[in-house]
This record gives C-alpha cells, sequence and structure tokens, in this order.
C-alpha cells in the first residue's frame, strides 16, 4: 500500500522525488554501505560457523557432532517458528513508519509484538521440558535419559533468543544492520568458538558443546535491547499514530508460518539423516550446509540493506526507484556470487576434506547444492520485494510448496541415497522457492530483473570463471594444486573482466554510492 509522505515543517505535504531519482539514490548509497558492512558480518560469521564446526567435528567426531547440529537445528527451527513473524514485519513496519511518521507508532509496533512472541516462546520451552518422548524421537543415538537432558539444555535458552531475534528485526527496520551483524553475525559465534575451544581440548561432551553454542544468545538479547533503546531515542517522532495490531498480525502470521519452512529448509535435512540415517551423514550435512551458506553471504548481506529501503521506497510512493534499486541489487549479487558456487562444483572432494578424513563422501551432495544455488542467488532478494510489498501470503505459498516438495522427496531419498539424497531433495525446494519468486516479481508486481547489465554478469561469471576452473579439473582432477591454479586463474580473468565491464555491470554506481555521505547514509 503505497503511503503519503510526512507534512513539512509549513503543513505542506512533501512532494515525491523527481522520477524517483532522490529516493531511488538514497536506497542505493544506504543499500551499498550496509550490504558492505553487512558483508563483512557475514564473512565473520562464515568463518567462525566454518571453525565451529570444525572444532566440535574434530572432538566429537561426525557421530557426536551429528548430535549436537541436530539439536541445534531443533532449536533454530523452533525459535524461528515461535517468533511468529514478528521480526520481518518490524522491519518493514518500522521502517515505513519512520518514512511517514518519523518514528511516533515504534512503542506501539512493539508493545504489540514483543509480548505475544515472549508468550509463545515460553509456552514452547515448556512442552519440550514436558516431553521426553520427542527427545527420544528426535536424538535416537541418545540413551532416553541423556537425550531428555539435552533437549531440556536447548529449552532453557529458547524465550530469550527468540525474543531477540524480534528485537534485533525493529533495529533493522531503522535502516542499521549494525546491530544484527554485531550480535548475530559477529558476537554470537565469535563467543561460541571461544567457548568450545577450550572444551574440545579439556573436556569434549554434547552437552557441554550444546552449552557453548546457546550461551551466546543471552548476552545477545541484551545488546539487541541496548541498541534498540539508542534507536527509540534517537527517532522520537511526532503525532499519535492509530494503532495497527490487526494489519500488523495479518501481516506476521502468513509470515510466522514461512519463516518456519525458510529455517527448516536448511536444517530438515540434518533432522531426517539424524533420524533415518546416520548421525555420521548428519554431521557430513552439515559441512555441506556451511560452505552452501558461505556461498550467499553477499546475498545475505544485501538483504539486511535493501529490505527496509525497499519497504520505504515503496510506502513514499517511489516505485521507480524501488525497482531500480532492485535490479541493481540482484546484479551484483549474481556478479560475485556465481563464481563461489562455480568453484565448489569443480572441486567438491577438496573443499570438503578441509572438515577431517570422510567428509569428502559428500561431494556429490555439495555439488547438487551448488547448481541449485546458481537459481538462488541469480533471482537476487526476490522474496524481499514480495514481503516488504506486503504480500505475506504469497510467500507462504511459495515456501510452504518449496517445503512440501523438499520434505517429501526428502523422505524418500534419505534413506536410500543419504547425503545426496538430502541434498537433492534441498535443491528441488531452492529451485521451486526462487523459481516462483522471480516470477511473482517479474509478473505480478513489476520488478524486472534481467537487463543488458544482468546478462554482463551472468556472462563475466560463466565465462571468465567456469572456463578455468573446469578446464583444470580435468587437467589435474578434485585435486588442492587444481583448486588452487584455477582459482587463480579465475580471479585474474574475472578482475580484468569486471574492469572491462565496469559500466553496464554497474560498479561505477557502486562505487559512487559507497562514496556518497549525506542523508542517505546507513545508520
Amino acid at each position: 500500500m503505497t503511503g503519503i509522505r510526512p507534512a513539512e515543517p509549513g503543513g505542506r505535504s512533501a512532494p515525491p522525488a523527481a522520477g524517483g531519482t532522490a529516493a531511488g539514490g538514497r536506497g542505493v548509497g544506504s543499500t551499498v554501505r550496509g550490504s558492505l558492512f553487512g558483508l563483512a558480518g557475514s564473512a565473520a560469521n562464515a568463518l567462525f560457523g566454518f571453525v565451529l564446526v570444525a572444532v566440535i567435528t574434530h572432538g566429537l567426531g561426525a557421530r557426536g557432532a551429528g548430535v549436537v547440529f541436530t539439536g541445534v537445528a531443533a532449536f533454530t527451527i523452533l525459535s524461528n517458528a515461535l517468533k511468529l513473524g514478528a521480526d520481518t514485519a518490524l522491519v518493514r513496519f518500522v521502517s515505513r513508519d519512520l518514512e511517514l511518521s518519523g518514528g511516533a507508532g515504534v512503542p506501539a509496533l512493539l508493545r504489540i509484538s514483543v509480548l505475544p512472541t515472549l508468550l509463545a516462546s515460553a509456552a514452547g520451552a515448556v512442552v519440550l521440558v514436558c516431553s521426553p518422548g520427542l527427545a527420544g524421537l528426535l536424538l535416537p543415538e541418545l540413551d532416553p535419559g541423556r537425550a531428555a537432558a539435552l533437549v531440556r539444555l536447548f529449552a532453557v535458552f529458547l524465550p530469550v533468543t527468540t525474543v531477540a531475534l524480534v528485537l534485533l528485526g525493529a533495529t533493522r527496520g531503522y535502516g542499521s544492520v549494525v546491530p544484527f551483524v554485531g550480535v548475530e553475525q559477529i558476537g554470537k559465534p565469535a563467543l561460541r568458538v571461544l567457548l568450545a575451544v577450550p572444551l574440545v581440548l579439556f573436556a569434549p561432551s554434547v552437552a557441554g558443546l550444546s552449552a557453548a553454542w546457546l550461551v551466546p544468545g543471552v548476552l545477545g538479547a541484551v545488546a539487541a535491547g541496548v541498541s534498540l533503546r539508542r534507536s527509540l531515542r534517537a527517532h522520537p517522532g511526532s503525532g499519535q499514530p492509530p494503532p495497527r495490531a490487526r494489519e500488523f498480525w495479518a501481516f506476521a502470521g502468513p509470515r510466522a508460518v514461512s519463516s518456519v519452512f525458510d529455517i527448516a529448509a536448511v536444517w530438515i535435512g540434518v533432522i531426517l539423516l539424524s533420524v533415518l540415517g546416520t548421525g555420521t551423514d548428519a554431521g557430513i550435512y552439515t559441512a555441506i550446509g556451511r560452505l552452501v551458506t558461505a556461498g550467499t553471504l553477499l546475498q545475505l548481506a544485501v538483504r539486511l540493506a535493501v529490505a527496509p529501503q525497499i519497504s520505504r521506497l515503496t510506502a513514499g510512493g517511489d516505485a521507480s526507484g524501488a525497482h531500480h534499486l532492485h535490479a541493481l541489487s540482484t546484479r551484483w549479487i549474481a556478479l560475485f556470487s556465481w563464481p563461489v558456487f562455480l568453484v565448489l562444483a569443480a572441486f567438491p572432494r577438496t573443499v570438503l576434506s578441509l572438515f577431517g578424513p570422510g567428509f569428502d563422501e559428500g561431494a556429490a551432495g555439495l555439488v547438487v547444492l551448488a547448481a541449485a544455488c546458481l537459481v538462488n542467488v541469480g533471482v537476487g532478494n526476490a522474496q524481499t520485494v514480495i514481503l516488504m510489498a506486503g504480500r505475506s501470503v504469497w510467500n507462504l505459498v511459495v515456501a510452504g510448496a518449496a517445503f512440501v516438495v523438499q520434505l517429501g522427496s526428502g523422505v524418500w531419498l534419505v534413506p536410500r541415497y543419504g547425503v545426496l539424497g538430502a541434498a537433492v531433495s534441498w535443491g528441488l525446494a531452492i529451485v521451486v522457492d526462487n523459481g516462483a519468486s522471480a516470477l511473482l516479481t517479474r509478473y505480478r508486481l513489476g520488478f524486472r530483473t534481467v537487463d543488458r547489465g544482468y546478462l554482463y554478469a551472468a556472462l563475466t561469471g560463466v565465462v571468465t570463471v567456469a572456463v578455468p576452473v573446469f578446464t583444470l579439473r580435468m587437467l589435474f582432477g578434485d585435486s588442492l594444486p587444481g583448486a588452487l591454479l584455477g582459482i587463480v586463474l579465475a580471479m585474474g580473468a574475472f578482475g580484468a573482466a569486471v574492469w572491462r565491464y565496469r559500466l553496464p555491470l554497474g560498479v561505477g554506481e557502486f562505487i559512487g554510492a559507497l562514496r556518497k555521505r549525506g542523508s542517505g547514509n546507513s545508520q
């Protein structure tokens, strides 16, 4: 829904930017700077995540690591479900409120959102504590007593972690990615590694390493609350906006369910392998998941920054600025993300061997997911556009369809093909989710993605990276020398091509937006 701009001091309504240029430029500048900070945070998160998986797998072996990460998977799915979609709703509604009233309605939005999520997560924790049979089903490789104790440990931390995610959603609505990146992508992952290393060295255990993963969430919740309080003080707003509980939850409700599908897509393979396969397979699949997640670093970074900007542009009536921002950000995501997945597909065994012996058995699964993720990053953040346009029901339908495909195929494939079956089921879900979202974004919302610059990005990634890495794969096999030489040659060709075609690729606009200072800066 297109909103009306706030009145100027003289009582006149502020005019929209001519042709969307000013607002669109503001959105591009904020997105570029926020994306770079988010990319740094995503890189740190991937690095710490990689180290944590390596530490736990080396300390407990693939079987013990599979038990820990099965608990992490169930906890992550549950916490994302019990935030009831309020975090994404706050990104949209807080950013729109800043555009329309300067932030006057944010306190009411927090009252509407935080208490229900706190009550829901507390109820979920009680259910976990009182359901020892569920623990035995989830962790069949542990004896019932140890399984129940481990699930109770995760339950204790459920409410504080869930509420923290909601508070961080509000801080993102203010246009700053700093709190989210600082807490979720740098602070908590770093603390987890710091706690896990001495445990692995002196007293490795499933319960101890699970606690090391959980404890940093408490400090993260405190940091989120402090940051949000500062934002509230900096943007008091003016006037008395009417309460919007019905509109808020009409958006958040469908998003609550679709967010479960989103996070379940990442972790359901671990759970299926734990229940229908072996703990060893679950550990290998977790390592593959870390690599795939690392390949989407830029996509996640841009998503964090672009969501509130698109929401504010559409609220202010600048549809052309929002369209331009989406097209440009998608081009950057595709340009710099495709090479990562091409390298993973060319040298899967070499990359997986970094986790230790036995993990290279997941090479075929990594190739499948790398191919699927070419589609994922190729459509940019289509799901974000759908959500910031207020179409959470569309997002729910698409995510639900993808989850049905993944679960249905996974139940059939995992017992037969193990890690490869789990990877194929996730890959199918990725293609369904992103393909349908891209079609809706283009033909129902009018956001165009494929243009001349996008085609240049596609050709640059495929020609300059795929040709050298797969040529070296044929000459040297899936080996470390071949991988290193292929990466070096690809980097040289890729850098030269980006500079040669910098104008159609939008590199100049990226650098110009990064240098620009003023009202468009991210907080």
